[in-house]
């Protein structure tokens, strides 16, 4: 336990017969429960979890019968660390890159009442974090905060993609896990129906963990971000329409409505008037005056919403 409360951890784990190990027996002793979610691998990660489970009884198995999705294998574990009415469930991926020495870090801002959902972030305090980590990661994990950041209204949060996590395990309870992203997208997915519910997030530093001749992630990044990028659109809506239109009408919703109308048929007026300018042809003053209007008001407006959303969301960033 950790001061009082009964901590949970979910271990989601797909062909991790390599490392599965070393990520099982560096689980310190404030763990209560370990769930380990094997989501229908092919090799041997289930008989390597139950030769652990020998050692340690704090470990349970949990096998999908087929691959569901890493999304899936969280929600099978937080399902049944709800029902067994723990406190906190941290998360960690079977592939040792998440330090669960750490795991105080993640516990702290819960226990004493900070946030409800506290994640991760390898770049908060680690300078080398970008030498580390592999280029085509570093740029396509800022691309996908920038989008998690206008999806989830959580807008001091980075590193979002980033699986090392702990959530206050009655939020579990709060969220309709059946319209939840089931495979990698999950994380800006789950942010924004967190956010709409409520539940308070605060990031935290973590160190990053990357094993020479070892590919851990089975994430290929610009793979991952084309197929992330519809549902963040998505989500962002979906959250505007709850927070804004349902719950309580704000002006934010006209703002973005002229940021996302003008500024494309500003960009729309200037081609055009570059293509006539090529082609020879003549531009009147007033045209490109009314262009560049379009343009500015555009972003202006664009500029005021983001701000509204910014205050809107301040109480749920500590």
């Amino acid at each position: 336990m950790y001061k009082g409360k009964k901590i949970a951890l979910v271990v989601p784990a797909y062909n991790e017969q390599r490392l599965i190990k070393p990520t099982l027996t560096h689980v310190p002793a404030l763990i209560d429960k370990v769930y380990v979610v094997d989501d229908g691998s092919k090799d041997n990660t289930a008989e390597v979890i139950k030769s652990i489970m020998r050692k340690d009884k704090r470990i349970m198995l949990i096998k999908h019968k087929k691959n569901m999705g890493l999304g899936q294998a969280l929600i099978t574990g937080y399902k049944k660390s709800f029902e067994d009415k723990t406190d906190i469930t941290v998360v960690v991926g079977g592939d040792y890159q998440m330090d669960l020495s750490e795991v105080d870090r993640f516990l702290e801002p819960i226990t004493s009442g900070q946030a409800d959902y506290v994640k991760g972030n390898r770049f908060m305090e680690d300078e080398e974090v970008s030498k580390t980590m592999p280029f085509a990661r570093v740029f396509g994990n800022s691309m996908l905060s920038l989008l998690t950041k206008f999806a989830t209204g959580y807008w001091k949060v980075y590193d979002s993609n980033d699986g090392y996590t702990a959530l206050k395990t009655e939020v579990i309870g709060k969220i309709d896990w059946s319209k939840a992203t089931k495979g990698y997208g999950y994380n800006g997915d789950w942010m924004a129906m967190f956010n709409v519910k409520g539940v308070r997030i605060k990031d935290v530093p973590r160190k990053a963990i990357y094993l020479q001749g070892e590919r851990q992630s089975q994430i290929k990044t610009f793979k991952y971000i084309r197929k992330v990028f519809p549902r963040l659109v998505w989500r962002f809506f979906w959250r505007i329409k709850r927070n804004y239109i349902i719950k309580d009408f704000h002006p934010l919703v006209l703002f973005y409505g002229m940021g996302f109308v003008l500024i494309p048929i500003g960009l729309i007026a200037g081609l055009d008037l570059v293509w006539i300018r090529l082609n020879g042809g003549a531009i009147s003053g007033n045209t490109v005056v009314l262009t560049a209007l379009l343009l500015i008001t555009g972003f202006q407006s664009l500029l005021f919403a983001i701000l509204f959303d910014m205050q809107m969301n301040e109480k749920l960033q500590p």
